[in-house]
């Protein structure tokens, strides 16, 4: 085997250690090596830089109830605050290749559902109270629990969605896929391109990006997927100079007009952690923090097991290792995103890009977390990366977390059935969370028709349970008098 396989493979037998940092993270015995950990540091930063340009998008053009907005650079700053320690924390705590930082998802819950009820400090504070939430269902155990009641072809059929999932994020991201305007006067929800063809410098450079990936990976050459990043990068530049084009999306490749930006942390600390009780009704407030809480909890949950599979780190019955520490700290992260006014901090699927260039152990993330932190300072340097040349390493990591659905037997509908809700329902509807749901109530189901109910473990039951009130949360609360 070479130094790095840019794939699937998984790593083989331990070898020494050479040092006792090799011994703390355990690269050795993982089968990795310094220059794959940094390599994969690397790679998932830049597959989830897009954070530090997104968050403060998506929270900075939202007002609250009091039409008070948040300040954008602030929100940056706190963003790659967050995400720079938290992953490092994961990274020496869990010693798993997870970066972590604001949740996409719950950070629009958080915007454009929980804000304008209250004030963004009483919005920030249930985050903090969700988060806390999370943290006693790790030290009562539950969590984990739960994690470790799924069947494990169930939880192979998580990582296969999320692998459909995170190549779609990529084709969306890069504009090769867009929503049809006027969809609901078509039967076509998506379309090829802006306007059903590809066209435009920028998906030339996706184009041109998947193609070398997948042929550098074909070929299993070092560094693949961040090679990839690098080069493609650099053509973009070089186009964007020549064309001056304007429809990158959220990061245009061009040269900055500093490379030094002094940090703003004008937002740390504004928090109110019981404050929205006093703006709105209690059960707005439950339900509200319900939401958040189920969306975290098994977001995390997929991810976790889906990039610690397609590590090859699961063991023979399919656990995590030190899951209980990796699942107090996701949770510990929710309660400093809310903490810093950034939203929910939450484990990143894009890590999978680092463990598909060889990340095995913690070590990654001083890697990534160093980037966050660098990039306080550096953001004007450190987000010139447009998603075109970043999106084509989830599209190829896709494709690798796609090759574990070789393990689930079709021939066996009480399975097969949960494991093709889970890996359809999460693409189709855009959110780990539901394709998880949408599994865990088909497989009690059968099991309950098929008279095998008593097989079915007793938190699947509750678990279950909960996703049916999270899939019928709008009549509940136009019962309840929310709406």
């Amino acid at each position: 085997m070479s130094e790095s396989q840019p794939t699937a493979d998984k790593p083989g037998g331990p070898t020494p250690a050479t040092s006792s940092l090799d011994r703390f993270f355990r690269i050795s015995e993982r089968g990795s090596t310094y220059g794959r950990e940094i390599r994969g540091g690397f790679a998932t930063f830049f597959t989830m830089a897009y954070i530090l340009v997104l968050n403060p998008i998506i929270l900075g053009s939202a007002k609250d109830k009091f039409g008070d907005t948040l300040d954008p650079v602030q929100l940056t700053t706190v963003t790659a605050l967050v995400a720079a320690v938290m992953t490092v924390i994961m990274g020496v705590g869990g010693n798993l290749p997870l970066a972590l930082a604001a949740g996409l998802g719950i950070n629009a819950v958080v915007a454009f559902q929980i804000a304008p009820l209250m004030s963004w400090d009483d919005a920030m504070g249930l985050v903090v109270l969700e988060g806390l939430l999370i943290c006693v269902l790790v030290v009562t155990g539950l969590r984990e629990a739960v994690m470790h009641a799924i069947p494990q072809q169930l939880k192979q059929a998580i990582s296969v969605g999320i692998g459909l999932f995170i190549a779609f994020i990529g084709f969306v991201d890069a504009g090769f896929v867009t929503r049809i305007p006027d969809a609901a006067n078509t039967t076509v929800p998506v379309q090829l391109g802006g306007t059903g063809s590809l066209s435009g410098w920028p998906i030339l450079v996706f184009c041109l990006g998947v193609l070398l990936t997948i042929g550098l990976l074909a070929r299993k050459v070092k560094g693949a997927i961040l090679i990839s990043i690098v080069v493609m990068t650099a053509v973009a530049l070089v186009i964007n100079a020549i064309a001056d084009i304007k429809s990158w999306g959220l990061t245009t490749p061009e040269w900055p007009d500093k490379l030094v930006d002094t940090p703003d942390f004008g937002l740390l600390g504004e928090f109110s952690l019981f404050g929205a009780f006093g703006e709105t009704t209690v059960i707005t407030v439950v339900l509200l923090v319900f939401t958040l809480v189920l969306s975290d909890f098994f977001d995390t949950m997929g991810t976790v097991v889906g990039v610690s599979a397609e590590a090859g780190l699961l063991d023979e019955q399919g656990k995590v290792p030190h899951l209980g520490r990796v699942l107090l700290i996701d949770g510990a992260a929710a309660v400093a995103g809310g903490a810093a006014s950034s939203s929910s901090a939450t484990s990143y699927i894009e890590s999978a890009a680092g463990v598909g260039e060889g990340a095995r152990t913690g070590f990654a993330n001083l890697v990534t977390g160093g980037l966050f932190a660098l990039a306080l300072f550096f953001t004007p340097l450190l987000t010139i990366v447009p998603l075109q040349a970043a999106a084509p390493a989830l599209v190829a990591v896709g494709f690798l977390m796609m090759t574990q659905v070789r393990h689930i037997d079709w021939d066996k509908y009480e399975i097969a059935i949960p494991a093709f809700l889970t890996i359809a329902v999460m693409p189709f509807t855009y959110s780990i969370t539901n394709g998880i749901g949408a599994g865990f109530v088909a497989y009690v189901l059968i099991k309950t028709v098929l008279g095998k109910a008593k097989e079915v473990h007793w938190l699947l039951w509750g678990t279950s349970a909960l996703f049916l009130v999270y899939f019928a949360i709008d009549p509940i609360e136009q019962l309840l008098g929310v709406k």
